[in-house]
């Protein structure tokens, strides 16, 4: 496997240990937990979404036969995502203390541009391949 393959995959994971222990956490602390939505992004975004992105970054290219289309947009991809979701679970952390709305906004935006990375570079791999012509 590429390294920025292994790098989603170890981020995958670290994501959902943490996602686990604020679920922990969550059960423990009642019915009104202020880091729901940090729970639910670490899920989401940081599990689900970052082994996704690590085994289509190791499968797609190999189904399509074709190279990965860009390396470097891979890692793009991988240091903009995290940064996003981490900066928007800091979002939620200061919005819960009473300010912050304004930190979140800014990395969502930063994590849907390192989603926007991830989708160009599939489509620019796993473009269709001209039809074979048909067998007489």
């Amino acid at each position: 496997m590429s390294k920025v393959t292994v790098w989603f995959i170890r981020c995958a994971m670290i994501y959902f240990v943490i996602a686990i222990l604020l679920g922990i956490h969550m059960s423990a602390a009642g019915p009104v937990y202020p880091y729901l939505q940090i729970h639910t992004h670490f899920n989401l975004l940081g599990w689900m979404s970052m082994m996704i992105f690590g085994v289509a970054y190791h499968i797609l290219p190999r189904f399509s036969g074709r190279q990965l289309w860009s390396e470097k947009l891979a890692y793009a991809s991988l240091y903009i995502t995290n940064i996003g979701l981490l900066g928007m679970a800091l979002g939620w952390i200061l919005t819960a203390k009473g300010s912050g709305s304004a930190v979140h906004t800014l990395f969502s935006v930063v994590e849907g541009l390192g989603i926007f990375c991830f989708i160009v570079n599939m489509f620019k791999t796993v473009k269709a391949a001209p039809t074979p012509p048909a067998k007489k």
